[in-house]
């Protein structure tokens, strides 16, 4: 809303210049005013900082609850209730389940995220 025309503002080329972070809130803002049948949201945080990330996050686990809505991501996103996590690789499906059960299996899943969490704690000791 802090926009020149709020979310009519034109972003872009021949609109207001715009960071990649603030792309991707102003695309969801207008996807979630829209209220689709299905949300479809595709990396979508790759480009916000790790506070905001969060907040979203939050945002996330209340608005997406009772609607079917996909999110292809490279992050593992603990922190959201998913009914149904597929891992791929190569572009094969190569695990499915709920967070908790790809913890458990040790596979595919639980290594990427073992590594995206020692990501996360080497970051923060910067």
């Amino acid at each position: 809303m802090d926009l020149p025309e709020g979310f009519e503002t034109r972003v872009g080329e021949r609109g207001v210049t715009l960071s990649g972070g603030q792309k991707q809130r102003v695309s969801m803002a207008r996807a979630f005013m829209k209220e689709p049948d299905i949300y479809i949201l595709d990396d979508c945080l790759s480009a916000v900082d790790t506070t905001t990330e969060n907040q979203i996050l939050e945002y996330f686990n209340e608005m997406l609850t009772n609607h079917t809505t996909l999110i292809i991501t490279h992050r593992i996103y603990a922190m959201l209730q998913f009914d149904k996590i597929i891992v791929l690789d190569q572009g094969e499906i190569v695990e499915e389940g709920l967070h908790s059960e790809l913890l458990e299996r040790k596979g595919f899943y639980a290594k990427m995220y073992e590594r995206q969490q020692l990501r996360e704690q080497e970051s923060e000791k910067l």
